[in-house]
């Protein structure tokens, strides 16, 4: 993974250096070097009994609890219990341009599913990558943003789950600078099991929302949807069941003049149908950002 990662960031740079627009017509441009981070990302999720890890942007907690839950179904006669995790992302990211990102890293987690908390073990591995297919740029228009993700559950062997989660977004700035619009979006997230005897059906959420950011960079976006889960099996048994059902997503971030994260905190609660909190940090680590 740790090729995996520094491959991405050899072509980011072979690809993305480009040169600044002069300030004076007799300097010489000079090259901008893309920015470079980990986007570290610490989350806390309650989960409750008979369901996955399931959300907005999940897929890490997602890989672990199905994972989980195909190498101990057999051993649970009662169904999936309650559980509550920790996980930390660690993918390093490229933003190649100011319409395209590559990222890829692993994740770990330790869970606490009523007998204490586990050992905190690498538990996935994820790359992707992250597209303004279209930008609105003062049109009438929405910025059209397409991210794509692979994630698989660690260590290989029987069991193991890959899941492609796939984001499409429409983003409706109200002003030039684009400090205030509306937001609307899909996400699909498709998973495929290491087993003859289990499979997890497709989680699809369609939502809608906004955001807002002040002038001290301050920015803040929701985005409340309706999540359809088409349920899993395991030997024949269903070991979660499916269900449609709201859930809300809340973000609050500390941006840069050039709109760079600097720290996020994100919210979200997912009925499923009981209720599923989680709460992530974001503190990205950067080595170069412009």
């Amino acid at each position: 993974m740790r090729a995996t990662a520094m491959g991405l960031a050899c072509l980011a740079i072979s690809t993305g250096t480009a040169f600044s627009s002069e300030a004076d017509e007799d300097a010489p441009a000079k090259p901008t070097v893309p920015n470079i981070y980990l986007d570290l990302r610490t989350t806390y999720a309650t989960i409750p009994a008979g369901t996955l890890g399931l959300g907005f942007g999940s897929t890490s907690l997602s890989a672990a609890f199905e994972a989980l839950a195909v190498r101990r179904g057999t051993t649970l006669p009662n169904g999936l219990p309650a559980a509550k995790s920790i996980a930390i992302d660690l993918p390093l990211t490229v933003d190649v341009n100011d319409r395209v990102s590559l990222y890829g890293g692993v994740s770990g987690s330790t869970t606490d599913i009523g007998g204490g908390w586990s050992t905190f073990d690498i538990t996935s591995w994820n790359i992707g990558l992250q597209a303004d297919v279209y930008q609105q740029n003062g049109g009438k228009f929405p910025t059209v943003t397409l991210q794509s993700t692979l994630t698989q559950s660690i260590p290989n062997e029987p069991g193991m789950t890959t899941s492609f989660n796939q984001i499409v977004e429409f983003d409706y700035a109200l002003d030039e600078d684009e400090t205030q619009g509306w937001l609307a979006g899909v996400q699909y997230t498709y998973t495929t099991i290491a087993s003859p005897f289990a499979s997890i059906r497709p989680n699809t959420i369609l939502y809608a929302g906004g955001y807002y950011q002040w002038p001290s960079n301050w920015k803040f976006t929701g985005r409340l949807g309706v999540q359809s889960f088409g349920g899993a099996e395991l030997a024949g048994r269903t070991i979660a069941e499916s269900f449609t059902q709201p859930v809300l997503r809340l973000d609050l971030d500390r941006m840069d003049d050039n709109d760079n994260r600097l720290f996020g905190i994100t919210a979200q609660i997912a009925w499923m149908p009981k209720p599923s909190y989680q709460v992530t940090l974001r503190t990205p680590l950067y080595a170069v950002r412009n």
